[in-house]
């Protein structure tokens, strides 16, 4: 099925089309890895609405990439319940293992490093997103595990030799 044939599935679930902005985002971002202007263009095409609309959509909400992204988007948040504990300190400590600043991605593109304001989940803070899953209660020890097994996953090396261990609270 195309794209365009999912959005109009999609769209065809809702009563005004405007309501179906964000699941043929979606859709676009999972064909695409990210939506750049012509697919927002095309989408507001698919669906009939104004361009504007979908441009802010696909700019106000961090689930929406409008640049290229790596194979695995870590979003630590920063707001007050993950900075009470110690977020910052875990920006620093990805900053220095990855060796990328926040909002850039690894030249391999395997990971790209963001903050965002609030991820809904302080009971879990420190709490990151990377893809659909939250991993939270996080201190160094649990990211160097988390990046490894993301490693892993991709059958990329380790690298400064972390263990990969599960960690708790995942």
């Amino acid at each position: 099925m195309t794209m365009r044939e999912k959005i109009k599935e999609a769209a065809a679930r809702y009563p005004d089309q405007r309501s179906a902005i964000m699941p043929a985002l979606l859709i676009a971002q999972r064909q695409h890895g990210y939506l750049p202007g012509p697919v927002l263009e095309e989408v507001a095409d698919i669906l009939g609405v104004e361009r504007i609309w979908v441009y802010e959509l696909a700019t106000f909400y961090t689930l929406f990439h409008t640049e290229p992204v790596g194979m695995f988007h870590l979003q630590l948040c920063d707001n007050v319940s993950c900075m009470l504990r110690r977020s910052e300190d875990l920006l620093r400590h990805l900053e220095e293992v990855l060796g990328i600043r926040k909002g850039e991605t690894t030249p391999d593109r395997l990971f790209t490093l963001s903050t965002v304001e609030c991820l809904g989940a302080c009971e879990m803070a420190p709490v990151m997103q990377v893809g659909d899953a939250y991993h939270g209660d996080l201190d160094i020890a649990r990211i160097d595990a988390l990046l490894d097994r993301l490693r892993a996953e991709k059958g990329h090396p380790a690298g400064a030799g972390h263990a990969a261990a599960a960690s708790p609270g995942e």
